[in-house]
């Protein structure tokens, strides 16, 4: 019988989602902006080396291995939320027109994608969800009209990568998953096995050494953002209903956006404020409409 989560738990878990996530946008721009590493490559060392860290803890804990279906299942969710979900991002920010802060506004849509996928699975979108996905969307046009997005490369990476994120968090109760943290290193390890081998086809070499920052910023990444913030994502698919697991798109882009401005430099206008807005909206809308 699964035991039942703590409440303090679930809030230590929402509160690495909501922040530490948020702030991942900004490090992953140091670690690609300036081309220290290539995006593929930055994401499989990232999650090959957290996965790594994470797996080899558990096993010194005496957590069981994942057997051949668990493995297949963390392979299917490494697919979707590292290879299509993080890849789409870091190649996203690697493309100097996408700042951090419009990275996260547009991965912020994920939610609203995950209701769309969701009717695939049998549910019936009532007409507030449908509400909050033409609220939602019609944020993504406006940015789009003021010249924000203007479907460059990172533009349509960041839509794939939502749409990526959004049909892996779906079919994830769907899938046979390794239990408890096992789940996130088995799938940060296939995901970074994933992303690793796609950059030696596709991507690109390392140029040139990487500059402190950049090392810096993947460190961030690896330990926080992948074994302490992934790991909570984790956990909460597992343990709270879906409009709580994926409630942290209010909380990324905000911090997201403050970062960007204080630290990056990156500008905000009225019309990015105004389409974040609706977008949040939008999202909660879409969350809220089913109990």
């Amino acid at each position: 019988m699964n035991q039942q989560p703590k409440t303090w738990q679930i809030i230590l878990a929402l509160l690495s989602v909501y922040l530490i996530w948020g702030s991942t946008y900004l490090a992953i721009k140091i670690t690609v902006g300036e081309h220290d590493f290539p995006p593929l490559l930055m994401g499989g060392i990232r999650h090959l080396t957290a996965g790594g860290i994470l797996f080899a803890f558990l096993r010194m804990r005496g957590e069981a291995l994942p057997n051949r279906s668990e493995w297949i299942g963390a392979s299917v969710m490494g697919f979707f939320l590292l290879l299509g979900g993080n890849g789409g991002v870091v190649i996203a920010e690697s493309d100097p027109l996408i700042g951090s802060g419009l990275a996260a506004l547009v991965i912020a849509t994920m939610p609203l994608w995950a209701a769309l996928f969701s009717t695939l699975f049998g549910h019936r979108l009532a007409w507030r969800e449908w509400l909050g996905l033409l609220i939602g969307f019609s944020g993504i046009v406006l940015l789009n009209l003021n010249g924000n997005l203007n479907w460059s490369t990172g533009a349509i990476a960041l839509v794939i990568a939502a749409m990526s994120w959004a049909f892996g968090s779906t079919i994830s109760r769907k899938l046979t998953l390794p239990k408890g943290f096992m789940a996130s290193a088995a799938q940060m390890l296939a995901g970074g096995t994933i992303m690793t081998t796609v950059n030696f086809f596709v991507g690109s070499p390392m140029m040139r050494a990487p500059r402190w920052e950049a090392i810096v910023a993947l460190a961030y990444l690896i330990l926080f953002g992948s074994v302490i913030a992934y790991s909570g994502y984790v956990f909460l698919l597992k343990n709270v209903r879906p409009a709580l697991a994926t409630s942290y798109a209010y909380a990324n882009p905000i911090v997201a956006v403050i970062l960007g401005v204080l630290f990056a430099g990156e500008k905000v206008g009225a019309v990015e404020i105004v389409a974040m807005i609706v977008i949040l909206i939008g999202v909660g809308i879409v969350v809220t409409a089913k109990k």
